[in-house]
């Protein structure tokens, strides 16, 4: 009988080796390396996602990742990307994480983890929310040294923002996987914040996971800024369950890379619970950034928002994908999603795809796409009164972008992503020539 040998591409050849040399430094035995075994040979059954599967349509890593960059070593012992790191939102008076080169580093001057709160690092990458069949996250798995496991006791308020910082020190290329999980107790609250930082040129990879439970009646605040260089190749993806009475909200801010993935699965595992999904993302030059997520509402009465705001110019071009499933018994559920899109040249573009699946007969759902350009009306309006051209856009493109922002309520890390906005329209207006 003739057996078929899967024809690989160089870049999963190298991942496979990758792993390979991986699995030699950790424990031959054990649950951790069996998920790593399975999520391995996963990958290698399927290799990388190219656009004859559904979810990667829009984004053929198997096209876009030609070559694999070596595994990232042990940082310095005082890098000087980890020293700087941590700045972008500016002053949060937050309680910092920092990890360099997905492993867990000290700080030097952060405030130690409130009462209430523990922090554990580990091998087991096991997916406990995350979808394991899926390519990405297979390779997360597989490759992700060490583990990082935040956990805030029942009934504990959390007064500053937990902010965990990830950053990439290198001169050369390299790739890094990360594993973080936050374990949110019953009636307890948090907010969290990630940063994703990386050199400006350099061409570097990572692969993040972020696993979050939210338990019964427990509150989330969670806003992910991903801001590595122009040359950066970023897949992330982000799991979250909500238990009974549970609330959550989590904004994406798509800054830079060259090539952008962010999924989101999130799963509704109790009743009566509510989830606000928020994005922005500021693309220009020749950037792809592809944002999809599936809203899983599982059980009754559960609520769920999402609304994603995009703004592309240049060559760059942005996708939106997502979908609400709405099970069999999950009756009552309520759940909208809109995705808009500001298209400020002839050569940006920007693909849409919102889903529902639902199989429930008693609930409110729906869903909404918009791509268009600045309105000429309120340009002209504007520029009546004599503000600048350049000025009038990038108060346009404030205002549709603050709608996004504005489900932040947490001040400071608020006016913090305001300033980001206004950071990308300074510097695209330094090459407007339309004064």
């Amino acid at each position: 009988m003739t057996s078929l040998t899967p024809v690989r591409t160089k870049a999963e050849t190298a991942l496979m080796a990758q792993f390979e040399a991986l699995r030699a430094d950790l424990p031959s035995a054990g649950a951790a390396i069996a998920a790593r075994d399975e999520a391995i040979a996963a990958f290698a059954a399927g290799g990388l996602p190219h656009r004859r599967v559904e979810a990667y349509h829009y984004t053929d890593l198997r096209n876009l990742l030609r070559e694999a960059a070596p595994l990232a070593g042990k940082p310095k012992a005082k890098a000087k990307a980890g020293l700087e790191a941590g700045r972008l939102l500016g002053d949060l008076e937050a309680h910092e994480v920092l990890i360099v080169n997905g492993r867990l580093q000290k700080k030097q001057g952060a405030r130690p983890l409130p009462a209430g709160v523990s922090l554990a690092i580990g091998a087991d990458t096991t997916p406990a929310i995350l979808d394991r069949a899926d390519a990405v996250v297979a390779l997360n798995t597989a490759l992700t040294r060490e583990s990082v496991t935040l956990k805030v006791e029942d009934g504990v308020e959390v007064a500053q923002p937990l902010h965990v910082i990830f950053v990439q020190d290198t001169g050369a290329p390299q790739a890094v996987y990360a594993r973080l999980r936050l374990e949110l107790g019953k009636r307890a609250s948090v907010t969290l914040v990630e940063t994703h930082e990386g050199p400006a040129r350099i061409a570097t990879q990572s692969n993040i996971g972020v696993e979050i439970a939210v338990a019964d009646g427990a509150r989330l605040a969670h806003v992910r800024v991903a801001a590595e260089g122009e040359a950066a190749f970023s897949l992330s993806s982000l799991g979250l369950s909500l238990g009974r009475e549970a609330s959550a909200l989590s904004l994406n801010m798509a800054l830079g890379s060259a090539v952008a993935r962010h999924q989101i699965l999130a799963r509704f595992v109790g009743e009566e619970a509510r989830l606000t999904l928020a994005g922005v993302s500021m693309l220009d030059g020749a950037r792809h950034s592809d944002v999809t997520l599936v809203v899983d509402h599982a059980v009754p009465g559960g609520q769920s928002r999402e609304l994603f705001k995009t703004v592309v110019e240049d060559r760059a071009a942005g996708v939106f994908q997502g979908k609400i499933i709405v099970r069999p018994h999950a009756q009552k559920t309520d759940g909208k999603m809109m995705s808009a899109a500001l298209l400020l040249s002839e050569e940006a573009s920007m693909s849409n795809k919102p889903e529902l699946e639902i199989f429930a007969d008693d609930v409110q759902c729906g869903h909404g796409a918009t791509c268009g350009a600045l309105d000429d009306n309120l340009l002209f309006y504007l520029m009546a009164r004599g503000i600048p051209r350049r000025d009038a856009q990038a108060l346009l493109i404030r205002s549709f972008l603050g709608e996004a922002v504005d489900e932040v309520t947490h001040e400071k890390l608020r006016e913090g992503l305001g300033g980001l906005v206004d950071q990308w329209l300074l510097e695209r207006g330094k090459g407007d020539s339309q004064q």
